[in-house]
């Protein structure tokens, strides 16, 4: 009868408890889950330039060792505990390197402080050119790390520079930053051009030829319809969100985001702050003295959730991936705040009613889809059209450039 008695209280116990986990850990528990079988790959981190810009040992990579907690949104304990599969660590060069003619001095140095970085964890980062790459990687339990060019300024109008920058193992360029370039629209500059001019359109067809991806982040709006008139290959957008939820020019319009699901890119949505909250984005646009007289309003989980909604919403579930932009930002959203974070979005969108598959999809299937039509799509163009030799001057005009 005792023994009976305790059967019943322990059980009794065990399902008390069990009634009173919170719905959160179901959800959490589904994050895990699906990021323990899938990489979740983000599409941008600007380690490499935090790294250049270290204040105690610029350059020195052993220097910023990210086996210690850093002082920025990336480190080895809080990349396992993030759950990052593979990354594609930005090696961004600032468009006044190359008004001073000193873009491929930089863009190479940046190269390298990359290529230190990941061969100095063996253990932890390894190597990445391909989707197969990335899923061997992952299958490793090391973490898939790309290289991917932020801004078409350091190719200085040379489709020879483009490819040997891939050779050199870049597999995205962000066609601008944050200026105009002689061939393509940037979204944050005054529009020249319209989108892309001739040379723009050969740069993305090179792109395609080679199998780098090309990314639309940054790009006007204009651009991203010439681009996406043109491209043989889906496209990316690196780190962007939606322009319906936050009236960015960085972000994404609905009538780009229809035309997804033809071309077959993704959105891979960003954690900026004052693109995915609009009282960030007008504190951001006040003059610097009155922002200094209030406080910076504070973007949310919740905000960046919605971004990936609404994409997934108007593009469809194939169309959206998670781009951070880590480390290239002051600070991530409440909830999101480094690189640890990312299962809470996984969390938070299964409380939403996303099932396991789609959360699969946004972690990583979408992108390796992507990065897969590229590669096919390479190697018949490969077979069909030699290298480009054409100049912006041949196709855009002798004063061009």
């Amino acid at each position: 009868m005792l023994k009976r008695t305790l059967l019943l209280l322990v059980a009794a116990i065990v399902w008390t408890g069990a009634a009173e986990l919170p719905a959160q850990d179901v959800h959490d528990e589904m994050a895990r889950r699906v990021l323990d079988r899938v990489p979740l790959i983000d599409g941008h981190n600007d380690l490499p330039w935090t790294i250049r810009m270290f204040e105690g040992a610029p350059r020195d990579v052993e220097a910023y060792d990210l086996r210690a907690p850093t002082t920025g949104h990336t480190d080895i304990p809080r990349l396992r505990e993030g759950r990052v599969g593979a990354q594609f660590w930005s090696i961004y060069v600032p468009y006044g390197a190359a008004e001073e003619g000193d873009a491929a001095r930089v863009q190479l140095e940046q190269f390298d402080i990359a290529n230190r970085m990941i061969a100095r964890y063996p253990d932890v980062l390894a190597p990445a050119y391909s989707a197969s790459d990335i899923e061997r990687v992952f299958g490793s339990g090391r973490i898939a790390s790309l290289l991917g060019m932020e801004g078409g300024h350091v190719i200085e109008n040379s489709l020879g520079a483009l490819r040997a920058y891939y050779q050199a193992g870049a597999r995205y360029m962000t066609l601008t930053h944050s200026n105009t370039l002689d061939w393509a629209d940037s979204a944050t500059d005054s529009a020249v051009h319209g989108g892309l001019t001739r040379f723009g359109v050969e740069v993305v067809r090179e792109m395609n030829r080679m199998g780098m991806l090309v990314d639309l982040s940054h790009v006007s709006a204009e651009t991203m319809h010439d681009v996406l008139d043109v491209a043989e290959a889906p496209v990316i957008f690196s780190h962007s969100s939606a322009r319906a939820l936050t009236d960015h020019p960085r972000n994404v319009p609905d009538d780009v985001l229809r035309r997804l699901p033809e071309n077959g890119g993704v959105v891979m949505v960003t954690f900026v702050e004052p693109f995915v909250n609009t009282a960030s984005m007008e504190w951001y646009d006040l003059p610097r003295e009155e922002r200094r007289q209030r406080p910076q309003p504070r973007a949310t989980l919740a905000d960046v959730a919605d971004h990936v909604e609404h994409v997934r919403e108007v593009a469809g579930i194939e169309h959206v991936g998670i781009g951070s932009d880590f480390d290239g930002i002051s600070r991530g959203p409440a909830g999101l705040e480094d690189v640890s974070t990312f299962p809470n979005l996984f969390a938070e969108l299964s409380r939403r009613g996303w099932s396991e598959e789609e959360l699969a999809m946004l972690a990583g299937e979408n992108v390796l889809r992507v990065m897969r039509e590229v590669e096919a799509v390479a190697r018949v163009l490969s077979r069909e059209r030699r290298p480009s030799t054409a100049t912006i001057e041949e196709l855009d005009g002798e004063g061009a450039g």
